[in-house]
């Protein structure tokens, strides 16, 4: 059975653990542990697991959450790309049958998850009908934007994402358009998810303390919404285009992305059909508009022999 102290992971857990184990955070992991109790039980609480739900874990930490999402899901993919903490979660996590803890990156590049952890977390979903994903995470800063993103890419997407994340970043998803915070991701997400900020955090809620404050955020999928988008491959590449230079009008912005595919005329065409004025910028677009473009565009530059159009 698990220890039972790592039920209560406060400040004084971590530095005795870490001691005994003569390691030490790393800063390049994005290692920030969450030492609020009440926070973690809002975490696990917000994220509703269920006996049917198999849950992915980033950053498995000294296991402390894993301990009790365990308790409640069907089965826990945790994963941790640290040997020395994967080695001090493993004596936390011993007894427990329906936690996979893997040592490994779980990015395999910035573009894609690692294929380790999706087949372990397929095994799971697979393993029983009715099973379905959720990702709960105390998420490492230097991660979270291309975890979120590119589990949203999948074709079984997880049901829901409960993790905390920087501040700026929660803003930046929850953003409405015309607003500083307002870009590719606030559409990517909030096109297939609804999204709301559970809780700001202070630094001290951590350690050791980052610099910046941190959310807990809910991201829930919207079958409705993700089935609006015929193709998600070619809108996830196109929504990133339209903002890779953020101050340049849409018109210069879809010439540049579509050189040799679509001249000025043929652009200013798109453009009046979805009723967009040519001035106008990415960031003022919500996300039904820059779906309509999206689609425009789509039908004017065809797909290619595999299915999907470059951009």
């Amino acid at each position: 059975m698990p220890n039972g102290s790592s039920r209560n992971q406060t400040l004084s857990f971590l530095m005795r653990r870490f001691d005994e184990a003569g390691i030490r955070p790393y800063t390049r992991f994005g290692q920030n542990f969450l030492i609020d109790l009440n926070l973690q039980r809002l975490l696990l609480e917000s994220a509703r697991l269920g006996p049917d739900d198999v849950v992915l874990e980033v950053g498995t930490g000294t296991g402390s959450l894993t301990v009790l999402m365990a308790q409640a899901a069907a089965a826990v993919v945790t994963v941790e790309i640290d040997r020395q903490l994967f080695q001090l979660a493993g004596e936390e996590l011993l007894g427990l049958e329906n936690v996979t803890q893997l040592q490994l990156d779980a990015l395999k590049n910035k573009n894609r998850l690692n294929p380790e952890m999706l087949e372990a977390v397929s095994t799971h979903l697979d393993a029983a009908p009715g099973r379905r994903l959720k990702l709960v995470s105390n998420l490492p800063y230097n991660v979270a934007t291309p975890i979120l993103s590119n589990l949203l890419a999948l074709e079984r997407p997880p049901h829901s994402m409960t993790v905390t994340i920087q501040k700026e970043l929660a803003e930046r998803i929850t953003a409405s358009p015309r607003t500083k915070d307002y870009g590719s991701l606030s559409i990517w997400v909030q096109s297939q998810c609804r999204a709301e900020i559970v809780r700001i955090m202070p630094p001290e809620v951590f350690w050791p303390r980052p610099k910046v404050f941190s959310a807990i955020i809910q991201i829930t999928h919207d079958e409705k919404l993700r089935n609006r988008i015929p193709d998600r491959e070619f809108f996830h590449t196109f929504n990133r285009a339209m903002f890779f230079h953020r101050r340049k009008f849409l018109r210069s912005e879809l010439l540049s992305a579509f050189k040799n595919r679509l001249d000025k005329p043929q652009v200013d065409a798109i453009l009046a059909a979805v009723q967009i004025a040519p001035n106008a910028r990415a960031e003022q677009l919500d996300v039904e508009t820059m779906l309509r473009l999206c689609e425009a565009v789509r039908a004017e530059v065809g797909i290619d022999a595999e299915g999907t159009a470059e951009v």
